[in-house]
């Protein structure tokens, strides 16, 4: 079995979690691996260098890589934290999909107000944790803009994994 590994990256309040869910909803066969559930709720640990989560994060992707269809990371999953892990997964899964969430500090505070966790922290908080452009600077990296909606994002990431793999079935037949 084929396991596709989606990278799903982005500033707090960005629609990360939104997207990674809709999708695991509608892919067949998909794991989704949230890092503020990880990171939070089952850790409990500050999102510092070397936390715990990096290390759980990637044990539950790589569980997941020739079990289940798809394995969704999602989260800020910031480079200075992050980067390591993410591209060891890269680098042990056939087929990645990696999106960032470019989106403006003044979109993420508006988007953080439709929220149901949107008492919880403000706009003090989400400008301090604010990294701007924080991507990968990897090949396939591909940008979500803020002017995307979650139902054009969700098509064009299915949209992606579709045209790989209709070209990886070419290529196996030729």
């Amino acid at each position: 079995m084929k396991t596709i590994l989606i990278i799903i990256r982005g500033n707090s309040g960005s629609g990360k979690s939104t997207v990674a869910r809709q999708l695991q909803l509608l892919l067949e066969d998909a794991l989704l691996v949230p890092q503020d559930v990880v990171r939070r709720d089952i850790l409990r640990v500050t999102d510092t260098v070397g936390n715990l989560s990096v290390e759980l994060i990637k044990q539950i992707a790589l569980y997941g890589m020739n079990k289940v269809n798809y394995v969704i990371v999602e989260g800020i999953l910031s480079n200075s934290k992050y980067k390591t892990m993410l591209t060891e997964l890269i680098d042990t899964f056939e087929e990645t999909h990696i999106y960032y969430y470019d989106i403006s500090l003044k979109e993420t505070i508006a988007r953080h107000k439709t929220k149901p966790n949107k008492n919880d922290f403000g706009q003090a908080e989400l400008a301090a944790w604010y990294i701007a452009k924080d991507f990968l600077n990897l090949p396939n990296e591909k940008t979500i803009s803020e002017t995307m909606t979650v139902d054009e994002t969700v098509k064009m990431i299915i949209s992606d994994i579709e045209t790989v793999s209709k070209t990886s079935e070419v290529d196996l037949y030729e």
